[in-house]
């Protein structure tokens, strides 16, 4: 008979980041998560993480509320269940409990982590098998000061630790983001990448205006340039420019995806395992992107390592991310709760062997980052 579910402990952890994050919702200084551990019976344990960002400022779970759900609502329906039965827990929880994709996320991940240790396989080989061992990811130049931002960026080029620039824009004047935007392409020239996200911050009209000087300035890929609601203004966006544009709010899983591209979307699309609801869900969602043409970006809710690993096992497994990945939450913050941190090398990362997420927890630094009630 296969080991039950014994005890889920969800901690809350705030752990610094190496420096303010400006977003166009928000200012970061500490990145908040909650930690999942699931035990079985036979004293095996699984880690999950659903981490969001900046508290209630981009969606509508916090981390403690999500820490609420699972105690509350998510734990009294796992306990004795099945380990292993993944999709019958998966399938349970989503009749049981309306949203709550984070929470929903970080348990099923905490499941599969269980899972590939009790069997010895990788997480991705649970979905399937690793295409890739070794991820591009970006890093996000977010300090909004241009000369910062530029030193930052020539720092990784050199150092080959990120060849890919992702810029937050949206909170300030339009032509004020432009010419910052435009300073920093100028000075990494056509050795690195530059692409922005505008978390929503435009109108149609000014997604137009901003869209043609982002193009002139030559810029890649414009992220979530209106409000997320508002499909109709991303299929009108893609078909005017031919600078592409990165569904990421708009889309949390492969329904959303279905109806974007029905309205004739073309673009790429932004997929995270914690707004899709959990591995399996992403990558349904990268299924549907294949089949409408649509290209993949594995994206960032700022996860730990934890997370992070977690949405690298799954990505690792498509066939062609076309543009790259945004992994990088880990190196945003000043410290790590495991005892094995991700390599972070050559413009990318390596994917964690050993079985599940192939990660531990530190003890330690655990106990000094969970916060004190």
């Amino acid at each position: 008979m296969s080991a039950t579910i014994h005890s889920i402990e969800a901690i809350l952890v705030d752990i610094p980041t190496i420096r303010p994050h400006k977003l166009s919702m928000t200012t970061m200084g500490v990145q908040s998560m909650v930690i999942v551990r699931i035990k079985d019976s036979e004293g095996l344990e699984g880690l999950g993480e659903a981490t969001t960002i900046g508290g209630l400022s981009y969606g509508p779970e916090s981390p403690e509320s999500i820490k609420l759900t699972i105690d509350t609502y998510f734990k009294p329906q796992l306990i004795g269940q099945l380990a292993d039965n993944i999709n019958t827990l998966r399938v349970m929880l989503e009749r049981s409990t309306r949203g709550n994709r984070l929470a929903k996320s970080a348990i099923e991940t905490a499941l599969w982590d269980l899972y590939g240790k009790r069997t010895g396989r990788s997480l991705s080989a649970l979905l399937g098998g690793a295409v890739h061992s070794h991820l591009p990811v970006l890093w996000t130049l977010a300090s909004g000061d241009t000369t910062q931002d530029i030193h930052e960026a020539l720092g990784f080029i050199e150092t080959r630790r990120h060849c890919d620039f992702k810029l937050k824009i949206g909170s300030r004047a339009l032509m004020e983001d432009i010419r910052h935007v435009a300073a920093i392409k100028e000075a990494v020239g056509d050795t690195a990448s530059v692409r922005v996200d505008v978390n929503q911050a435009w109108d149609e009209s000014t997604a137009a205006k901003g869209m043609a000087e982002l193009q002139a300035a030559g810029i890649d890929l414009v992220e979530q340039p209106t409000p997320m609601a508002d499909l109709a203004s991303l299929v009108r966006l893609s078909e005017k420019f031919h600078l592409p544009i990165l569904a990421d709010e708009a889309v949390a899983n492969a329904k959303d995806l279905y109806h974007l591209a029905a309205l004739g979307f073309s673009g790429a699309v932004a997929m995270k395992i914690a707004k899709a609801g959990g591995p399996l869900r992403a990558l349904e969602q990268a299924a549907v992107a294949s089949a409408a043409g649509i290209g993949l970006y594995g994206g960032t809710l700022l996860e730990g390592t934890i997370g992070t690993t977690a949405a690298l096992h799954a990505w690792s497994t498509c066939e062609k991310l076309h543009w790259g990945t945004e992994m990088f939450g880990p190196l945003l913050m000043k410290d790590d709760i495991v005892i094995q941190p991700l390599n972070f090398h050559n413009n990318g990362v390596d994917l964690p062997t050993g079985p599940g997420l192939g990660i531990e927890i530190d003890e330690e630094k655990l106990a000094f980052y969970r916060r004190k009630d």
